[in-house]
């Protein structure tokens, strides 16, 4: 692609990175085929070919974006399937990133969008701010058929009980240490995850150190390109790291939700190349651990076999390009273990997407479910809060993070929603 930034826009931060990923889109439209929302919409400003155009326009001139502009980039997940389809290598991630920052600095939303958005980042980004919204939300429940919009969507989404939070449990030999960020909507939302995630390593002489201190990984605030938010979030991460003993102390840094695993991986490009604490987030980057590589099948048998389908988050697929292997695992434990159909297309969750964009998020939702409706499995697994969430139905199998089964298998409790079946 042909670009024509001017000299002094090059010399901003990342623009010439931006610059380099333009160029090297060549519009071959392979993109297309792996976009959800254009699946959804069929709209070409809904494809990345479409956005990156869109983005190229804003970003030569650094201009205020147009409502259509900010409307079509806005309704992009963030999945990434379009990188891992590009035969051009073009970083699809660093082209939407930068626009959703210039965004957030030049264009003024709607009041309510304002609000709607600082409510979501705030909420989400904080535990015991969750725990008390979704008090709050359950009150509210009856009126939210009064409440229109999408604040009345978050307000139905928010209505829950919560589960306490779990003790982890520490093995009787340490054979290594393993730093563990706790994250924050998962903390509130299921904090059984990361207490079977303690008895699975636990059982194989690893303890895991939770940096109580950490808090929300700063990956919500990035994607809503709210730079400076990410940026204190990080440095938070970083602080508590360094506290707990950082890189001397741990080879690896676990956090059991993929979405925020893939943003923490690029924690370095937050920091400027003078920046003092660069190297700090280098060194963290670089050890992120996959949970399934800290994970050594055990000659164990689960109480009963069951049929397993396996969606893999979009931020472990394309994110962090890990190969991941839950299911070898699973299936050494006697389940049986299936793929869903369309396994690289988003189901919808994408973090805040699913509050922010709704309608899109509910469609690609209600499309997964008819996949996992079709595979006839009794249980679903997956690696990321958000598509556990988002996935979730009354009516259908229970999901569940795949470490939660595999922790049952072992001889652990019975997970939230598995009783059910068990008894049936």
């Amino acid at each position: 692609m042909r670009t024509n930034f001017a000299p002094d826009r090059l010399e901003l931060p990342n623009m010439a990175r931006v610059e380099h990923n333009l160029r090297a889109c060549v519009h071959c439209g392979i993109c297309t085929a792996s976009c959800p929302t254009y699946l959804l919409t069929g709209d070409e400003r809904d494809s990345p070919r479409g956005r990156i155009i869109l983005i190229k326009e804003m970003l030569e001139t650094g201009a205020v974006p147009s409502d259509e502009t900010v409307h079509h980039l806005d309704r992009c997940l963030s999945c990434l399937a379009c990188r891992s389809a590009c035969p051009s290598n073009v970083d699809y991630r660093e082209l939407i990133d930068e626009a959703r920052s210039h965004i957030a600095k030049t264009y003024r939303r709607r009041r309510a969008d304002q609000l709607l958005r600082r409510l979501v980042l705030e909420t989400l980004s904080r535990p015991a701010l969750f725990r008390s919204g979704a008090q709050v939300a359950r009150l509210l429940r009856p009126l939210t058929k009064s409440v229109p919009g999408r604040l009345g969507d978050l307000i139905a989404k928010g209505a829950r009980a919560l589960p306490a939070r779990q003790p982890l449990s520490t093995p009787q030999t340490v054979e290594r240490e393993v730093a563990l960020l706790p994250g924050c909507v998962q903390a509130a939302l299921a904090p059984t995850i990361d207490a079977a995630t303690a008895r699975v390593l636990s059982r194989r002489g690893i303890r895991l150190v939770p940096l109580e201190t950490a808090h929300c990984c700063g990956a919500l605030a990035h994607h809503l390109g709210e730079d400076g938010a990410a940026k204190v979030s990080a440095k938070n991460v970083l602080a508590a790291f360094a506290a707990a003993g950082g890189t001397e102390r741990f080879a690896e840094v676990l956090i059991t939700a993929t979405g925020c695993a893939a943003h923490l991986t690029t924690y370095a490009e937050l920091f400027a190349p003078r920046d003092p604490l660069l190297a700090q987030a280098e060194a963290l980057a670089g050890r992120i651990a996959d949970l399934t590589q800290l994970v050594r099948a055990l000659p164990v048998a689960a109480p009963q076999a069951l049929r397993v389908a396996l969606h893999r988050p979009c931020s472990q697929s394309h994110g962090l390009r890990w190969r991941s292997d839950a299911a070898s695992l699973l299936r050494a434990a006697g389940h049986s273990v299936v793929d869903l159909a369309e396994t690289d297309i988003c189901c919808g969750s994408a973090g805040s997407y699913s509050l922010l964009q709704p309608e899109l998020s509910a469609q690609l939702r209600m499309r997964k479910r008819a996949h996992i409706s079709r595979s006839a499995v009794q249980v679903v697994v997956s690696s990321n809060i958000g598509c556990i969430d988002q996935l979730a139905d009354p009516a259908g199998p229970t999901v569940l993070h795949w470490i939660e089964l595999l922790d049952w298998s072992e001889g652990g409790p019975v997970p939230a929603g598995l009783s059910r079946l068990l008894h049936a």
